[in-house]
């Protein structure tokens, strides 16, 4: 599947296999818009609470500036829903069944005048 930039994501339940020139392209996009954030909140969708927990981690590590609390004391069975909200360093996880796989991230901002934008589902290897 060719995806040339992250509103092609938008449609998508579960997030696609990309190239490493797609995820190149995407990561570019998607950085102007973390950055120009005053916060993001993510959502991960996976297989179990280790795959979410190794993909918010992947997310820390390549951002050190966004970080969140307790995520080793975190989980689940089955499939998970993970969700980090990087103001507060909240994280929280449920059990879910039904969802895809993948990576959800918003943009979050101060003033109500940015609107809030989701991107993804990204690759649970996004950032690694």
């Amino acid at each position: 599947m060719e995806i040339n930039n992250l509103v092609e994501l938008n449609s998508l339940r579960t997030a696609p296999e990309l190239s490493n020139s797609q995820i190149k392209k995407l990561l570019k996009e998607l950085e102007s818009k973390i950055f120009a954030a005053d916060w993001i909140t993510i959502g991960i969708m996976a297989s179990s609470d280790n795959q979410a927990i190794k993909a918010i981690k992947s997310i820390t590590q390549k951002y050190p500036a966004i970080k969140f609390r307790d995520l080793d004391s975190l989980h689940a069975d089955g499939s998970v829903f993970l969700k980090g909200n990087q103001k507060t360093g909240n994280v929280f996880i449920r059990s879910e069944k039904g969802l895809g796989v993948g990576i959800l991230l918003t943009c979050q901002y101060e003033k109500n005048s940015n609107e809030t934008n989701t991107f993804g589902p990204l690759p649970l290897e996004f950032f690694s």
